[in-house]
């Protein structure tokens, strides 16, 4: 009995497999013979900045200051002094520019009236006071993010710019600093995939707590994970969306790993929304050490006529390196390797201190990016993990 019931169903299922239809595994729309256009797009050094400005910094409390420092020595500064309290962290930086004046005070740098502009990585709650004071000294000011990590302090920060008209500029480095998130911005304002309709930023890091200094965990001097990284987001989401105006909907953090740092939190995520479309944004802690880089940050774009996605830092199918661009739109699939592509924040951040422009990031932008990540940070839902 149980030999014919096998024959049976063996019989029975032979015979299906002839008969299944081409799209049960949803490929019968799939042209024959269609592969991903691959395009290695080719290195575009701009001519020499037609601009220049004498800057200085003060602050070097993050490793980003050295990605701000090459930002403006390619766009056209000179650097002139630096000053910092931690002897290691300025006997690092004067080890790469050796040029450089150590400066004895922030106030030798501040009344020095030859210096346009001040960069600043220094602890992040120490930003926003440190820009205020720059600008009230007739400078412009480029910082690291979060360039402002309380309301309290935005608002002030805000009164101060436009009774000073100083540029206060914020380096969302995941955009500006990134050649995958310029050619995406070519992409989109080129109509490659219609009108953007939402956002998707995911943001890992790869934390080692015994490599961050204790004010990295305090949220009232680092300014919180959505404050924090989740502002690159932010900026992320008003740039390519065209967004002038944005809200925050929702947003949550929570600690599910770092019982030792109670206040702290390794996760969170928020969704914004504008007029015009909506976003998601994911932040966490968690990179595992079997990746080959510090995060794989993503952005997706979607629009009406097709969608882009950006592996910034590296494509875990294979390919080598970062700066990964994959366009989906009605015709075909096309990748594009960003990696020799020119970044021209820093020669337009040059060009806006010397001619008075907003070619850079428009200051408007600059404020809501950080506001929308203030707010969200301290609305959060505390999840009870």
């Amino acid at each position: 009995m149980h030999s014919k019931r096998r024959h049976f169903l063996k019989s029975s299922l032979a015979a299906t497999a002839l008969v299944l239809p081409d799209n049960i595994f949803g490929n019968s729309h799939a042209p024959a013979g269609r592969h991903i256009q691959e395009v290695k797009l080719a290195a575009n050094t701009p001519e020499s900045p037609k601009e220049s400005i004498r800057f200085s910094v003060i602050g070097l409390n993050h490793g980003h200051i050295y990605g701000q420092v090459e930002a403006l020595l390619g766009g056209g500064g000179e650097l002139v002094a630096v000053y910092a309290k931690e002897a290691d962290l300025l006997q690092n930086f004067v080890k790469r520019y050796p040029k450089v004046k150590i400066a004895q005070s922030i106030e030798e740098i501040l009344e020095d009236e030859s210096i346009q502009l001040v960069a600043s990585a220094a602890i992040p709650v120490e930003r926003a006071p440190l820009g205020i004071r720059v600008m009230q000294h007739g400078k412009d000011y480029m910082v690291d993010k979060p360039g402002i990590v309380n309301m309290e302090q935005f608002k002030e920060v805000k009164t101060v710019q436009k009774e000073t008209q100083r540029i206060y500029s914020i380096m969302y480095s995941e955009r500006l600093a990134n050649p995958a998130s310029v050619q995406a911005a070519k992409l989109v304002q080129s109509g490659a995939i219609g009108k953007v309709v939402q956002t998707i930023g995911l943001g890992p890091h790869r934390m080692r707590p015994h490599t961050r200094p204790e004010w990295f965990f305090d949220p009232d001097k680092a300014g919180g994970i959505l404050c924090d990284i989740g502002s690159h987001q932010c900026d992320q989401f008003l740039f390519y969306t065209n967004s002038r105006e944005a809200e925050v909907v929702t947003s949550q953090i929570g600690n599910f790993d770092n019982a030792k740092y109670p206040e702290f939190a390794d996760f969170g995520d928020m969704q914004v929304r504008s007029p015009k479309a909506t976003g998601y944004i994911r932040i966490d802690w968690f990179t595992p050490d079997g990746l080959d880089t510090w995060g794989d940050g993503r952005l997706t774009i979607l629009g009406t006529e097709g969608y882009i996605e950006c592996r910034k830092y590296i494509d875990i199918a294979g390919r080598k390196g970062g700066n990964h661009l994959f366009l989906v739109d009605q015709k075909e699939t096309k990748y594009y390797d960003c990696t020799g592509l020119h970044m021209p924040y820093g020669e337009q951040l040059v060009s806006d201190v010397v001619n008075r422009t907003e070619t850079a990031m428009t200051q408007d932008h600059c404020f809501l990016a950080a506001e929308l990540a203030i707010q969200a940070q301290e609305s959060a839902y505390r999840l009870q993990v």
